[in-house]
């Protein structure tokens, strides 16, 4: 796709807040001026940021600086915000998650919390789910190819991850729909298709981790009753010893809370993935070919679909001292904003950055974060799951193509798509 030129953009131009504007596309024009003009860019305040100026990081260069630097960027709080904060631009108030969830904690309390759940996620263990996910591919594929039409997202991409996020933690197949329903709330709860009421973003969300939290509770519940080979079983009583000899273990809450987690980051990211890699195919149908002519290329196609498609568009950090970065002045309290397909297109670190590319090597995208200690926990499952996917969709359905108006959701955290109309040969089912 060729990339809308940057050369008449101004700074005014540019409001990454509103959400209407990631309704309609990517603004990747945006980004490539802010790189070439001002990587890390002070951006005028907004009731979508609080009300706050924040810092707008656009360069893989200094995305990957704040997440190597330790506690000098908080995914948590900072100073004058009374434990508020988290990853979102709207800070999240203390009871909420900041310091409680995972991806809202700093050392030492995430190193315990990451200790205790990555027994889930290791690579022995999602090797295990290959012949599973692939079966359950399958019998996706079965309900769409007779039709000979789909909308892709709802009845392919976004059925995969919610299958395995439910099989790992455990949750019991007449439940998997109420995953689907409370990731959308929760995502979409700005865009008109997903809103339950007029209640507004902000108590939508605390109403939907309300509801999650009380179902992990009593799946906790079931789980103390019947243990099962499943993650939320051995969560009940996982306790690690760390590093000066303490045994800690996970409390009610914080578990409540990363049942919330699993449920969105396994889900939507992986979802945005595959249906923005379908998309990402159908407008370099050179690439299709090859990919339908060279599946040894797997490993390098998915890296590549997770560098083009970067389903999170950023996530915040907020400074806990003053420091310099990229040569601007960051004071301690400030949001500091990283934005990772502006990244992950950066042509000083991606030679012709803009194309899409299968055979893309060395590809050290940052779709899973820029290294440190909260690079993401599911990213082997994530990569299982793209690979297994468009490894089938090749056997399956190589003359896929769009055959109506792409939807995108009315979101700016996560870049998503609601709608995907695809037409293909009706075959039948296997």
């Amino acid at each position: 796709m060729t990339i809308d030129s940057s050369s008449e953009i101004d700074f005014s131009d540019i409001d990454v807040t509103d959400l209407d504007v990631f309704a309609q596309r990517h603004p990747h024009e945006w980004f490539t001026f802010l790189r070439e003009q001002a990587p890390v860019w002070r951006h005028p305040a907004s009731e979508g940021s609080d009300g706050e100026e924040f810092w707008v990081v656009s360069s893989f260069e200094h995305v990957t600086e704040v997440h190597r630097s330790g506690l000098l960027y908080s995914h948590q709080t900072g100073p004058g915000r009374n434990g508020a904060g988290g990853i979102a631009l709207t800070d999240l108030p203390a009871e909420m998650g900041p310091g409680l969830q995972m991806v809202s904690t700093d050392p030492p309390q995430h190193t315990r919390y990451r200790k205790l759940v990555n027994s889930g996620f290791t690579p022995r263990m999602i090797r295990r789910l290959e012949e599973s996910l692939r079966e359950r591919t399958t019998t996706i594929l079965d309900r769409v190819t007779p039709r000979g039409e789909c909308d892709f997202v709802t009845e392919v991409a976004a059925e995969l991850p919610l299958i395995a996020i439910a099989e790992i933690i455990g949750v019991p197949e007449e439940d998997r729909s109420l995953l689907f329903d409370w990731s959308n709330r929760m995502i979409g709860g700005q865009d008109d298709e997903f809103k339950t009421s007029e209640i507004g973003a902000s108590d939508e969300y605390a109403n939907t981790v309300m509801e999650m939290a009380i179902y992990a509770h009593g799946l906790t519940d079931k789980k103390r009753e019947v243990r099962g080979d499943d993650l939320w079983s051995r969560l009940i009583d996982a306790s690690v010893t760390m590093e000066d000899g303490s045994v800690v273990e996970l409390s009610e809450l914080e578990r409540d809370l990363f049942f919330t987690l699993l449920v969105i980051a396994g889900n939507e990211t992986t979802r945005n993935a595959i249906s923005k890699g379908l998309i990402a195919f159908m407008e370099h149908p050179d690439q299709w070919q090859r990919w339908l002519e060279h599946p040894e290329m797997a490993d390098t196609m998915v890296d590549e679909i997770l560098r083009w498609t970067s389903p999170v568009n950023f996530f915040r950090r907020t400074a806990t001292a003053d420091t310099i970065l990229g040569g601007q002045r960051i004071t301690a309290g400030e949001k500091v904003v990283l934005w990772y397909p502006s990244a992950n297109r950066d042509e000083a670190q991606f030679p012709d950055a803009d194309s899409f590319d299968i055979a893309r090597t060395p590809n050290n995208h940052v779709a899973f974060g820029a290294g440190g200690p909260h690079f993401c926990l599911g990213s082997n499952l994530a990569k299982l799951e793209i690979k297994v996917m468009f490894e089938e969709l090749g056997k399956r359905v190589p003359d896929i193509h769009q055959s109506g108006p792409m939807e995108r959701l009315r979101m700016n955290l996560v870049d998503g798509i609601k709608h995907l109309p695809v037409s293909f040969n009706a075959t039948p089912s296997s």
